[in-house]
């Protein structure tokens, strides 16, 4: 094959994708869960066999703008927290969407030197405010009927801004796989996120 396109578990992908360079197969990542490592791994790997792999944990351009938004916000209102929501058959949580994120939110934060209010609260119940991914609180929820949702919820004084996206169908991954199946070749070794091809 040309491309091997891959929405398998964490449990096997690191093993699939050394399986599809050692081929010399371009690869087509959805899967998440590897670690930096992994993927540093995985990059000198692909440049060595002159191949090319991409990973996204997320394939919606909806959601892939919905990143690119929340990083312009946040040097202007740096206080930040998201609640994602999905299915329950959805095996990670946090999903890679929101640690992406958050990640991507905490790098606009510190370029441009905008850091967050301090937060007095203390929880009562372990959890209660989620997971924190570079201090950035994460809910997760996971219920049947969902399908990709995620809201970034920015406060300021005085007024609140929502960047909020909807997967309503499964469709609406299928036009950033595409692209990445068109794209991949272009770029020898790793690519991580769909921005990188838009």
């Amino acid at each position: 094959p040309d491309v091997v396109v891959d929405f398998t578990t964490p449990a096997v992908i690191f093993k699939n994708a050394k399986t599809c360079i050692a081929h010399g197969i371009n690869m087509v990542v959805g899967t998440t869960g590897l670690t930096a490592e992994q993927r540093h791994e995985l990059h000198a790997l692909a440049l060595e066999k002159k191949t090319s792999i991409f990973i996204a944990p997320n394939f919606s351009i909806g959601a892939v703008l919905m990143m690119k938004l929340s990083t312009e916000v946040a040097p202007y209102l740096p206080d930040v927290e998201i609640i994602e929501l999905h299915h329950n058959n959805k095996l990670d949580a946090p999903s890679g969407t929101a640690i992406m994120t958050a990640d991507k939110i905490d790098e606009a934060r510190k370029a441009a030197g905008a850091k967050p209010a301090p937060d007095k609260t203390h929880e009562s119940l372990d959890g209660a405010r989620g997971a924190s991914v570079a201090g950035i609180p994460i809910h997760s929820v996971r219920l049947p009927g969902y399908v990709a949702h995620q809201q970034v919820l920015f406060g300021g004084y005085g007024e609140l801004l929502t960047i909020r996206h909807d997967s309503i169908d499964r469709k609406s991954f299928m036009p950033g796989v595409i692209l990445a199946v068109k794209k991949v070749s272009s770029r020898p070794g790793l690519v991580f996120g769909l921005e990188n091809y838009l």
